[in-house]
């Protein structure tokens, strides 16, 4: 699914009424019906509705919900905030709600017009939608200051009042409506994305109101969100005759002393993520540690008892990985440049890896191109800079992939898989018990599992992290929704391939 900015979305919105062709009237109105639907999937008619309207078309749409919701039978209130400058949809649908005679209709002009709103009630923002360019004043601001302070549940129409669709500051001192849930139309905003708007947002669903599909072709955009749909036919499938020198010989450099459990997660998800064989250098102590825990992995050993120190890369790997739990002692630092020096298959570096590059940045030049780097947000500060926003560490990522021609995976809640052309895709897997030690780990070894069956670096990136997530949640259900370890996710890769194995089947059989 494409992310399209503000401004496309008007853009998209104009296609669709001028070439459908359908009226802006109309447009709202299905919008408004698609919300309304959304909305009765979750909240009974025992509640009370309190729907706080701007003058624009956002503040229409919420009107004609209140109308949707009254024949249904829900007790909703309706306050629209005073203006001299309605929009044309946004009067209609006034209009209409009047003369239909089933909700209460008041104007907000001042505080003293704010309602009293009971602690069961549910209040719905449709006071300014993606169209906003400045923050909140006056009484509008006063208004969702007001809201905010309630106990009430909180739903946004489209996009929370106050939130900016692309970039917002952080800390965001402008007052913005602060929903529990967004219902958001056609396609999620940039702004939905990033840590510091989660407060404002919530969780959030998408509504598909029918917006022209050819706008929404040729319109281009740099950002993407990854569904089932997107990965269904691109992972490796497995035929009749294959073994395992077919399905890639994938080298994990990983572990120190104290450390060589970060090679076995690695290693362990790289196996179960459909690799054939998979070696795992390792300092000399960890031998044992490995091969018990591991037996279907193949030991290699560094020439040193704790560190690593150097890498042999005469036999042909498919494909390397490099960094979890390697340590940044100066003998490896050392190793690791070699190792950048004379490596010749796809690369993922992570963890230390990285840690040891953000020591001696020149490092950073050895880097081969279409490199798979995987920084969680200390790592990529460290790597990279601090900025003061999500958005900001967005644009600082892909300054650096297209600087370096590499893939930057940035670890979070909505993983951004980052492009050297400055793509980037939006992962929506994934779940918060994953902030748990080595889950990082397991992402490398299925990302070097991936790349070692074959599949370029790109997609090897974001079906990684797809599947990743995907591995997460279906553990976290098998444990009751309580918490996961990363030993979960590289025992749930094979049910989690087995979902796109039966969907694939299915679809194309």
């Amino acid at each position: 699914m494409k992310i399209f900015t503000g401004a496309q979305i008007r853009q998209i919105d104009g296609y669709t009424i001028e070439y459908e062709p359908i009226n802006s009237i109309n447009l709202m109105e299905r919008a408004s019906i698609a919300i309304m639907q959304a909305f009765v999937s979750l909240y009974s008619a025992n509640c009370p509705v309190f729907i706080f309207a701007g003058p624009g078309n956002n503040g229409g749409d919420g009107i004609a919900l209140a109308r949707h919701l009254g024949l249904l039978g829900y007790n909703v209130k309706v306050y629209i905030l005073k203006s001299e400058n309605y929009s044309p949809d946004n009067l209609i649908n006034i209009q209409r709600l009047g003369d239909q005679g089933v909700v209460n209709l008041s104007y907000v002009e001042s505080p003293s017009d704010f309602p009293q709103i009971s602690k069961n009630g549910i209040l719905v923002d449709s006071l300014f939608g993606s169209g906003l360019t400045r923050s909140l004043s006056g009484v509008a601001k006063q208004l969702v200051d007001y809201l905010n302070d309630q106990k009430a549940d909180r739903v946004a129409i489209d996009i929370p009042s106050g939130l900016f669709t692309e970039s917002n500051p952080c800390p965001n001192e402008n007052s913005v409506f602060r929903a529990d849930l967004t219902i958001t139309i056609q396609f999620p905003k940039l702004s939905f994305f990033f840590p510091e708007n989660d407060q404002y947002v919530g969780k959030w669903n998408v509504v598909d109101i029918g917006l022209h599909p050819q706008a929404i072709c040729e319109i281009s955009s740099p950002y993407f969100l990854v569904d089932d749909e997107y990965v269904l036919d691109k992972f490796p499938r497995r035929n009749k005759f294959d073994h395992k020198g077919l399905r890639g010989h994938c080298l994990i450099i990983a572990g120190s002393h104290g450390m060589c459990g970060a090679a076995i997660i690695s290693a362990k998800s790289c196996l179960m993520a459909g690799a054939g064989l998979v070696s795992v250098h390792v300092p000399q102590s960890g031998l044992s540690i490995v091969q018990q825990a591991l037996p279907e992995a193949i030991v290699v050993t560094d020439t040193d008892l704790h560190f690593f120190t150097d890498s042999n890369l005469d036999k042909k790997y498919n494909a390397i990985a490099i960094g979890p739990g390697l340590g940044t002692h100066k003998r490896t630092i050392e190793g690791f440049r070699r190792f950048l020096q004379k490596v010749h298959c796809p690369l993922v570096i992570d963890a230390d890896g990285l840690n040891i590059i953000a020591h001696v940045p020149e490092l950073m030049e050895l880097v081969p191109q279409n490199t798979i780097i995987t920084p969680h947000v200390g790592e990529f500060n460290r790597l990279f800079g601090e900025t003061n926003s999500g958005y900001g560490r967005l644009a600082l990522a892909q300054e650096f992939a297209t600087k370096y021609s590499i893939i930057i995976i940035l670890k979070g809640a909505h993983t951004q898989i980052v492009f050297p052309s400055g793509q980037v895709y939006f992962n929506s897997t994934g779940n918060s018990a994953m902030a748990t030690a080595g889950s990082g780990d397991s992402l490398t070894g299925i990302i070097v599992s991936l790349l070692g069956q074959g599949l370029k670096p790109i997609n090897a990136a974001v079906l990684g992290v797809y599947l990743h997530g995907k591995a997460a949640d279906l553990a976290l259900d098998a444990k009751g929704g309580g918490s996961i370890i990363a030993g979960d996710i590289s025992n749930a890769l094979s049910l989690a391939l087995g979902c796109f194995n039966s969907k694939f089947t299915k679809k194309y059989t």
